[in-house]
């Protein structure tokens, strides 16, 4: 009773921000996003009897107690689906840098639910496995496949119809996605306490939820005609608005350094001149720019020029769930 896959981390275009179930992470809104190639999870699951607790090894390391009972914690919503009592050996190694702003949580939990479910042999579709993914990390769901992928929000409150699902593989359009790493320290506000403080009493907050169902069926219709301007604009215009609500909950939140509004400035000029790249944010400082592979290297090296930034990785729309 034993598999091991591997997820990559994927990165929103229109934004899911705020929950309206926190323990069954449903979203407030419906997102999209594009799965990418170069950073992934890898997790081995294997039942055994003879275990009396769940097991985590991460990075070669164990698992702290707090990271061993968020498993456990997802496991069981497994093992009830599966109908046993046993416990397993998970041991996960992620490829994700977490200074480049990238989510592990959404890999980490969509390779566990992926191996998990394997392991105990249920022979589940992609739908069903994003929506147990979804329980560990919302945007986890989204990681189940490859390329460009919807998470629809759902109504129902158990969940079951808040589920993502691809609209377009990897292999039908390929962009440059760079991540500007800037230099920044620890975020002072978790991205979860953030989310929950803006919806409690931000008051752009009713705004953004009227608005991004139209970002979204504007994406969507970009990624369907290939039309590169029209998603890069509903994108940067979507990152915008959701810093926005941050900027007006009491107390404000401010996740940019001064780096991050260098890259924007930048980023807006460039397109002064001629050369087509937006910009996305997440709750974070980094900075993510989606160009055209034509102008990736010069893009990335004007962005290593600029005095805030101190890495800059490119990657590409990536695949799916895969079983090692």
């Amino acid at each position: 009773m034993k598999a091991t896959a591997r997820a990559n981390t994927n990165i929103a275009l229109i934004k899911y921000w705020g929950k309206r179930d926190e323990k069954l992470f449903l979203p407030m809104n419906s997102s999209l996003s594009i799965t990418l190639d170069r950073f992934y999870s890898t997790t081995t699951v294997e039942f055994m009897e003879e275990l009396k607790e769940d097991k985590l090894i991460f990075n070669n390391n164990p698992g702290s107690n707090e990271d061993r009972n968020k498993v456990s914690n997802f496991l069981t919503k497994i093992r009830n689906i599966a109908g046993t009592n046993l416990y397993a050996s998970v041991i996960t190694e992620n490829n994700v840098p977490t200074a480049a702003g990238f989510a592990s949580s959404a890999s980490g939990f969509a390779a566990l639910a992926a191996a998990a479910t394997k392991a105990l042999g249920l022979k589940l579709k992609d739908e069903e496995l994003s929506v147990i993914a979804r329980q560990g990390s919302g945007s986890a769901c989204r990681s189940i496949y490859g390329g460009y992928v919807e998470w629809d929000m759902g109504t129902r409150a158990d969940g079951r119809d808040s589920v993502a699902k691809q609209i377009l593989d990897e292999k039908q359009w390929k962009l440059t996605i760079l991540s500007a790493i800037v230099d920044s320290g620890i975020k002072k506000v978790s991205s979860r306490d953030g989310m929950k403080r803006t919806v409690e009493n931000s008051p752009y907050y009713k705004g953004w939820l009227d608005t991004v169902s139209d970002d979204l069926r504007e994406a969507k219709i970009a990624i369907k005609e290939r039309d590169f301007q029209r998603l890069g604009e509903v994108m940067e215009s979507n990152a915008l608005k959701m810093h926005a609500t941050m900027l007006g909950a009491r107390p404000p939140i401010l996740y940019w350094e001064s780096g991050t509004v260098e890259i924007m400035n930048y980023i807006t000029e460039l397109r002064r001149t001629g050369i087509p790249a937006y910009f996305t944010i997440d709750a974070g400082a980094n900075v993510k720019v989606l160009c055209l592979p034509e102008h990736e290297e010069g893009i990335k090296k004007a962005l290593m020029e600029l005095k805030g930034v101190l890495q800059v990785i490119a990657c590409y729309p990536g695949q799916g769930i895969s079983y090692l």
